[in-house]
């Protein structure tokens, strides 16, 4: 259940993003159900947050899946429009693989879109040694 479930459970072959997301634009259909299935996810996840403090002034997308693909971001927007959340799709897809911060929102915009990067590697160190000096 640890190992197979999940998106790899669902594809039958990759958890791999980049493949997922490939394979989905050419048409896979497993693929596409997994996009699908992170994109209500990620819509489920922001909207209630954004419920339990009465709204949001931003969202911000980071780490591998929130950095690197514009597709679920603006599927994600797209969702939250009703708060009025919208995406500058230029702006969005050039946010893509980038280690720069991005304001990735259209001009009429009532919430802030951000994407991010994070550095894990330097989170983990950090987390480490704090650890460690205990």
């Amino acid at each position: 259940m640890n190992k197979k479930s999940g998106i790899l459970g669902v594809s039958q072959v990759t958890s791999d993003n980049r493949d997922i997301e490939e394979g989905a634009r050419n048409g896979n259909k497993r693929y596409q159900l997994i996009e699908s299935m992170i994109v209500h996810q990620l819509t489920k996840l922001v909207g209630s947050y954004a419920a339990a403090m009465g709204g949001v002034d931003a969202i911000v997308f980071t780490g591998g899946i929130g950095e690197n693909n514009p597709h679920y971001r603006a599927r994600v927007a797209k969702n939250l429009e009703f708060m009025g959340v919208k995406i500058d799709e230029a702006k969005n897809d050039k946010a893509k693989r980038t280690s720069d911060e991005n304001d990735v929102s259209a001009a009429d915009s009532k919430v802030k879109v951000l994407v991010i990067p994070t550095n894990e590697e330097l989170m983990i160190a950090k987390d480490t040694k704090e650890l460690i000096s205990k």
